[in-house]
Order: C-alpha cells, then structure tokens, then sequence
C-alpha cells in the first residue's frame, strides 16, 4: 500500500537514532562518574586531571555546538568566551577576590555583553563574513589579553589561590575538581537539551534551514540567533572560569584563532548538532593528544591527518557512527 514502507529492517530501525541519543549521554556520564573508581583500582593518576580537563573543553565545544550544530552559525573566535572567562578568575583572585559567588556572576555578565556586541554585529553578515568577523573579534580579544601588562601580558599570569565557595577551598582536592567539572558539563548539556527541545531551539534550528520561512511565519530570526549566541558565550565563559581554577594559570593563548579552531575540530569530530557528540569530541581529542604527544615529538604530524581522515569516513563523527554501528549490529 501506498506510505508503507515495502521494508520491514528499515521500518525496524527507524527508532535507533532517537534511542542512541537518549542512551548514549546516560553512558557517557556514567562512565565519566565511574572514572575516579578506575584511578583508585590503579589507573594512573594523570588519567583523572587529563579527563577533568577534557570536561571543561567539552563545556566550550558543547557551546559552540548550539551555535554551530543547532543554528547553523560557524563562529571561528569562541575561544575569547574561554579567555574571558579564564582572565575574569584570574584577575579577580590576583585582586584578592577568590570568592565563586562574586567572580561567576561577574565572568557571566562580561561574557554577556562581548557576546551581545559582538553577536549583534557578527549577525548582520552571513556566510564566509560571519566566520572572518567572529575571527576578527577573537583575535581581538587575544590581543587585548596581551596588552593587559599588568596582569602578566604576553607572558599570561599565574594564580597562586584558587577560588573558593564562602571561603572554603573546593577545587584543591583533584577528585573533588573532577566531579565539580562533571557536575557543570551535565548542567550543561541538560541546558542545551531543554533550549534544543523548546520552541526557542525549533526556531533556530528551522533559521538553519531556512531563514526567509521563518521570518514569514513572524518570528525574529536575529533575535533568536543572538540569544543563543549570547547562552553560549555565556557557557563557554564558565569553562575557562574552571580551566584557570585547574592550571592556577590564564594566558592569551587561551583566546587564539587556533584555539578556536580546536573547538570546531572537537565539534565535528565528535558529530555536528548532536550535543553529546561535542563531549566525546572534547574526549577523543585530549585524550588523543596526550597519547600521541607521550609517543613522540612530532605527534601533531600524526594528529591531524588522523582526525581528519576520521572525519571524512565517518560522515557524521563519532555520534554518526555510533548510530551507523547500532543500524548494523540490529539490522
């Protein structure tokens, strides 16, 4: 009959993919939550700060992934949210002012309004103009952070405090910092779901598809594009608030086009659009790193034909293949 499908496999499997993405974010964290087990069984230590640190770059590319993978807006200088958030800490606790409750509401707020500018601007351009101007202002943020002689300029600046909770220390014990970063990412990540899954998310991700239907239906496209511009500077900002808890340490480097770049490596590794695919991107690729890095000297000769030689056979990440496996192993 006709608006049946002739084949009963595909019929079958049509509820695969929805069932990876509820299932696998619910593996992933529960595996990340089992991780300090695996360390105190023998896992060597360094295992636990690499991957606390993977975490809080997770954070910055599962950001980047509502701009990029949900609305379609390839920003090249989203590393400067990560600077800002960094140098908010870092200044902040050279000052004397290490508590959380202060220097997070202040790293957001400046993170908002450098996201509402910049966005603002940025979003009057489209295409290849939007990713050289968000470039143009993450190079300027770098420099900026350069130009900051009083608080170590090029040389970046080291913290000798980390922040604390009503004067308590919490990020000292590495265990503890560990569950804190996986703590955030899961805020995160159910952040970016409930956005996604709002009419607040349809509409942003129908301005993917198809900008001028949207507007006609009388919604204002800009606006929806800014506010997640602006939620995800936001969330970006508060990774490098836990990166300069973690290294005791800010630099410009942070803000970098190359930075940048890494985060949209990490995005697409993992799988464009699918969120969780931005933390396993994160994963895969610090933890690749580091391996290859121990290896040998040149290991960025290996690394990046690697990544990208993944990322063109995979067609969709490391969440496109999870599916494509799933597909195969119930087909």
């Amino acid at each position: 009959m006709a608006g049946i499908s002739s084949n009963p496999a595909a019929t079958a499997t049509r509820p695969q993919a929805p069932m990876v993405r509820r299932l696998a974010p619910l593996v992933i964290f529960a595996l990340l939550a089992l991780l300090p087990l695996a360390s105190a069984l023998g896992l060597p230590g360094h295992w636990l700060t690499l991957v606390t640190r993977a975490m809080i770059f997770a954070i910055a590319a599962l950001s980047l992934d509502l701009v990029l993978g949900i609305g379609g807006l390839i920003s090249f200088g989203h590393a400067a949210y990560i600077g800002i958030g960094a140098y908010g800490a870092g200044i902040l606790i050279s000052e004397g002012q290490t508590e959380l409750l202060v220097a997070l509401p202040v790293i957001l707020l400046a993170c908002t309004v450098f996201a509402a500018i910049t966005g603002y601007v940025s979003l009057r351009t489209r295409g290849v103009a939007f990713i050289m101007i968000t470039l143009a202002f993450g190079q300027m943020a770098f420099y900026f952070a350069q130009a900051l002689s009083a608080y170590g300029g090029d040389d970046g600046l080291t913290l000798y405090e980390k922040s604390t909770l009503f004067g308590r220390e919490i990020f000292g014990n590495r265990t503890g910092f560990y569950y804190i970063a996986l703590g955030t990412l899961a805020f995160c990540y159910w952040l970016a779901r409930r956005l996604v899954a709002s009419r607040f998310g349809r509409v942003l991700r129908a301005a993917r598809e198809n900008s001028v239907r949207v507007t006609v239906t009388g919604y204002d496209v800009d606006h929806v594009r800014l506010g997640a511009y602006v939620i995800s500077g936001m969330m970006a900002g508060l990774s490098g608030f836990l990166l300069a808890n973690q290294t005791d340490f800010v630099s410009p480097a942070y803000m970098s086009w190359s930075r940048s770049g890494e985060l949209i490596f990490m995005v697409v590794l993992g799988g464009v659009g699918s969120l969780y695919g931005a933390i396993l991107g994160a994963l895969a690729f610090l933890v690749t790193e580091d391996v290859l890095s121990s290896l040998t000297q040149n290991w960025k000769v290996i690394f990046g034909p690697l990544i990208v030689l993944f990322v063109l056979f995979t067609h969709g990440g490391i969440a496109g293949l999870a599916n494509k496996l799933r597909g195969r192993r119930d087909g």
